[in-house]
């Protein structure tokens, strides 16, 4: 298998609270009825992680936020349900396999993101 995009952010999870609160349709449009439920730190590490997989795809235009979805395995593990625009890219380069890996702490959510052929 080789890797054919890498991807990585920070988000600080304070100040993404604040632009939740300040524009109440943020949240709506950036995550699914699922993931919108999450607290604050899992949100920032959810947006952390779409914005991550964006770079790991090369960050081209029209992708759909709903259109990368994380949900969590039975055993908690992280893993992207891809669809529409986001599937297709991925498609496009040729990505079998997305893994993902969340944190936060310290005020600071972060996701790496590889794609692999």
């Amino acid at each position: 298998m080789a890797v054919l995009g890498l991807g990585i952010d920070v988000v600080d999870i304070e100040r993404f609270g604040v632009s939740l609160e300040r524009t109440p349709h943020l949240r709506d449009r950036l995550f699914t009825p699922e993931e919108a439920t999450r607290p604050l730190a899992s949100l920032a590490a959810r947006f952390a992680a779409k914005e991550a997989l964006a770079k790991a795809l090369g960050a081209p235009g029209g992708l759909a936020w709903h259109d990368a979805e994380i949900v969590s395995e039975e055993t908690g593990r992280p893993r992207f349900e891809l669809r529409g625009t986001v599937a297709a890219r991925a498609a496009e380069l040729g990505a079998a396999s997305v893994h993902v890996s969340l944190s936060h702490d310290a005020g600071i959510s972060s996701a790496v993101v590889v794609l692999e052929d």
